[in-house]
């Protein structure tokens, strides 16, 4: 078969560094949109993104030309760049260094992008530490509590 194909859906999640809510309302979409610029750039679509002050969810299809650790690292780094460009966003803005990446069926795309599209809703009630907890076991990833939090 000379043609290769992929629909390998990735859904992303990581914090800011130590959860310190640094995403503001007034520039949170434009976050989301420069984060699309970078998986467009390579081959694909941001699919979902949402994100409240102290992290964020994404949903793409994995590039077939890239790894999840490194297309991550890629939107990890282009977006904390990207942040420190204006003087209007916080100076000593960054990410966790961890992350978490889930592979969802095609099935499943629907419940996802709505559950990222409702984290504002969801957070009023949940804190980040539990939904990660949650999704953690829901995708069956046995974790150390004592790493997963900065």
């Amino acid at each position: 078969m000379p043609q290769s194909l992929s629909n390998i859906l990735v859904h992303l999640v990581f914090s800011t560094h130590q959860r310190t809510p640094w995403i503001a309302d007034d520039w949170r979409d434009d976050l989301h949109g420069y984060i699309g610029g970078i998986v467009r750039r390579h081959g694909s679509d941001l699919l979902a993104a949402g994100s409240v002050e102290d992290h964020i969810h994404l949903l793409f299809a994995l590039p077939r030309t890239i790894s999840p650790a490194e297309i991550t690292k890629e939107i990890k780094s282009g977006s904390s760049r990207w942040v420190h460009e204006s003087p209007s966003r916080p100076r000593d803005f960054r990410w966790q260094s961890g992350y978490a990446s889930f592979s969802l069926s095609p099935g499943h795309k629907k419940a996802v992008i709505e559950y990222i599209g409702n984290q504002r809703e969801h957070h009023r009630t949940t804190t980040f530490q539990e939904e990660y907890r949650k999704l953690l076991k829901k995708y069956d990833i046995d974790y150390d509590e004592r790493y997963v939090w900065e």
